[in-house]
């Protein structure tokens, strides 16, 4: 019945259940647990999953894992057991590294080697995509479909985590004169999921029948509106626009993906550890996610649902140029985008060159 939530719309769902402090139940095949998020565990819910199943672990990413030297058994994710005598400032330190270099002793760790690892993956998969620190409790019990039933909690199935292709709906488009790129139209754009928004900045009138000079530009809040000096988005934002208004035509896509996919608050705490000498990728790392976990399909996307099919690309990533021929646009020029260089970022451009391939 379409009054019914899809499973599309109960993922987004859990996600915000998650995000409130709320347990979520997941099953695949004959298997079932509550999963919590590890950020924001109060003792009264650590207590209750306890009773519930007398063995519950932390799920934490393998990069997590070798941070805190715990086998992951699994490859890409470790089951840490929880002893009974720990509270949640034990768990928290286990999935936040801020205090890593305080205090670096946090074992021995048990980790779980028996046993399937398909719901504490999908548990990981389901709090990163809430943009939580990737750390959950999975307390495995024959009763968490039940239970969630019962008491209004969402129920997924382990492979309904699994994030689809986002499809997205124009929502309105406007006329918008910029001070860097002219004349233009912004047009905004609403995932099906009823996750956050993204955006279109049209400069000028572009020909759907030529290659238009683009850019796929993530929200980088810090950079595009403080002015951040740590990296270079806001001049390549700046200039992006300002090399369309000069060609006469463009379009500048704004995707949501702040801090590369894990949204600010993790970006800020991988900004803490930069501060205390780990480089962009090493933070990431330490705080359980891959080095970038942006989903650049939006864009292939939404130059689709703009009528194009060929570009012109500002970017100096290749990773960018694949993602959007692998979606069905052809990119017959990458553009460099050279701009933004300073002593603050010096370091963190060089990483972007050394480990994530960016033609500097």
């Amino acid at each position: 019945m379409s009054l019914f939530p899809s499973p599309l719309e109960r993922l987004n769902r859990a996600r915000a259940d998650l995000r409130m402090g709320l347990p979520v139940a997941l099953t695949h095949g004959p298997g079932a647990a509550l999963v919590i998020a590890a950020e924001g565990l109060t003792a009264d819910r650590l207590a209750d999953l306890r009773a519930l199943a007398p063995q519950p672990v932390l799920a934490l990413t393998g990069h997590r894992a070798q941070t805190l030297k715990a086998r992951a058994y699994d490859g890409d994710l470790a089951r840490v057991v929880i002893p009974p005598e720990v509270g949640t400032d034990w768990l928290a330190a286990l999935a936040d590294p801020a205090d890593d270099l305080k205090h670096p002793m946090k074992g021995p760790l048990v980790t779980q080697r028996t046993g399937a690892a398909d719901l504490h993956r999908a548990a990981i998969r389901l709090v990163k995509s809430a943009q939580l620190l990737p750390a959950a409790l999975v307390a495995e019990t024959p009763q968490a479909a039940a239970l969630a039933a019962s008491h209004g909690l969402t129920v997924l199935r382990a492979d309904e985590t699994e994030v689809p292709e986002t499809r997205l709906s124009p929502v309105i488009a406007a006329r918008l004169p910029m001070r860097l790129a002219g004349a233009g139209r912004l047009h905004v754009y609403r995932p099906d999921d009823g996750g956050v928004e993204h955006y279109a900045i049209e400069v000028g009138r572009p020909d759907r029948h030529a290659p238009v000079l683009a850019r796929l530009h993530s929200a980088c809040f810090t950079g595009d509106v403080l002015g951040s000096l740590k990296c270079d988005c806001g001049p390549q934002l700046h200039a992006a626009l300002a090399a369309m208004h000069a060609a006469g035509s463009g379009v500048l896509l704004y995707l949501n993906q702040e801090g590369r996919g894990i949204g600010l608050a993790n970006k800020m705490r991988a900004y803490s550890l930069q501060d205390q000498g780990f480089d962009t990728v090493e933070a990431n790392h330490r705080l359980g996610f891959e080095d970038d976990e942006r989903d650049f399909r939006l864009g292939s996307e939404l130059l689709r649902r703009l009528g194009f099919d060929q570009v012109r690309l500002l970017t100096n990533n290749p990773a960018k140029v694949a993602m959007l021929e692998k979606g069905g646009i052809r990119v017959v020029e990458r553009v460099p985008l050279r701009v933004g260089l300073t002593d603050e970022n010096a370091a963190y451009l060089a990483t972007k060159a050394a480990k994530s391939g960016h033609l500097m």
